[in-house]
């Protein structure tokens, strides 16, 4: 990336002309993640999230229903296979509400991290023309799926009461869970984004860990079914806590604890990884990508 001088003719009260140089230039090593920077265009963070809604429906016949539909097709696929077939264990509340509680929060980390890892090469025109916090981008797409998350959960809580139960005063607690799953998205997002840039292959393996990831994240099983202590060394699965978070808010099912907390530090550690690496690797996005 070259170093770019921008001049500014600044007219003084004598009438003379004065030159203030901007310089851009790239950062080395690992450098600072210069939050303020991006703070100072929210406003750009914004503007993204609501292109990347429009984009996401324009031209479609559901339009937002598919928010719905995509979790509540693969509740009913479970419901069948792990339900009535296998027979799966779903801590004393029906086997929909039980799945289906926990496939809201997945699709939102799973949608948040597959759009973060593309989110830099879908829109190379835009990086390779304006400066801008790259950490905007895969910020955006993470939030985006926020509009598709409450229109999940509003499906969510019509099955709760259907089915009668009633959740505790634990239910506080649940923008905690969604944070977290925020958190995981975003951080396993800025590592394959960066990682996207410079090796094409990112873009066919994502689906694979997604697919994978789902099956290692307690959805279609309790994680009750784990004895300590690899119940808590379970929780490195930073989406295990979230799982475990939304049932336990909503359903009363469940003892988060430490598996829980684990969950939570694993998550803070894909973050803030994550954005030191993205930091490090964002200076060569506009010649690479």
């Amino acid at each position: 990336m070259e170093e770019q001088v921008l001049e500014r003719p600044v007219v003084a009260a004598e009438h003379t002309t004065e030159v203030h140089r901007l310089r851009l230039q790239p950062t080395s090593g690992w450098g600072r993640l210069n939050l303020g920077e991006l703070w100072a265009h929210r406003e750009l963070v914004y503007f993204l999230m609501w292109r990347d809604i429009m984009v996401r429906y324009k031209q479609t016949v559901l339009g937002a229903g598919w928010a719905i539909l995509q979790p509540a097709m693969t509740m009913l696929v479970f419901s069948l296979f792990f339900g009535k077939l296998a027979k799966m264990p779903s801590d004393g509340v029906p086997y929909s509400v039980f799945s289906y509680v926990a496939l809201v929060p997945w699709t939102f980390f799973a949608n948040g991290m597959n759009q973060a890892s593309n989110g830099l090469v879908h829109n190379q025109n835009l990086i390779t023309k304006v400066y801008f916090p790259r950490l905007a981008l895969p910020i955006a797409s993470v939030m985006a799926g926020l509009l598709d998350f409450f229109l999940a959960f509003l499906l969510m809580l019509a099955m709760v009461a259907w089915y009668h139960i009633v959740p505790s005063w634990t239910v506080v607690f649940l923008p905690l869970f969604l944070a977290l799953a925020l958190i995981a998205a975003l951080g396993v997002g800025l590592w394959l984004a960066a990682l996207n840039v410079q090796f094409r292959d990112v873009h066919y393996v994502v689906p694979f860990i997604t697919q994978f990831w789902m099956f290692a994240t307690p959805i279609a099983y309790p994680s009750s079914l784990l004895p300590e202590p690899w119940r808590t060394i379970y929780g490195l699965n930073p989406m295990a806590g979230v799982v475990e978070g939304f049932r336990w808010t909503l359903l009363g099912v469940g003892s988060p604890g430490p598996i829980v907390a684990m969950s939570a530090f694993s998550a803070i550690v894909l973050l803030i990884s994550g954005m030191f690496y993205f930091r490090r690797m964002e200076r060569t996005f506009a010649d690479v990508v």
